[in-house]
């Protein structure tokens, strides 16, 4: 089963997340099948 998660970049307090397709079983910043967008906490503007 495949799932769309947030697989996690940067740094320590300055995180940025990857939207991805993923499969269940993988790890949260493991392997994934497809990036579909980003998502950045950071900036006050979000934008998919």
């Amino acid at each position: 089963m495949v799932k769309i998660r947030l697989a996690r970049g940067g740094t320590k307090k300055k995180p940025y997340y990857r939207v991805v397709v993923a499969d269940q079983r993988c790890k949260r910043d493991g392997r994934y099948l497809e990036h579909i967008g980003f998502y950045n906490p950071m900036v006050t503007e979000n934008r998919f």
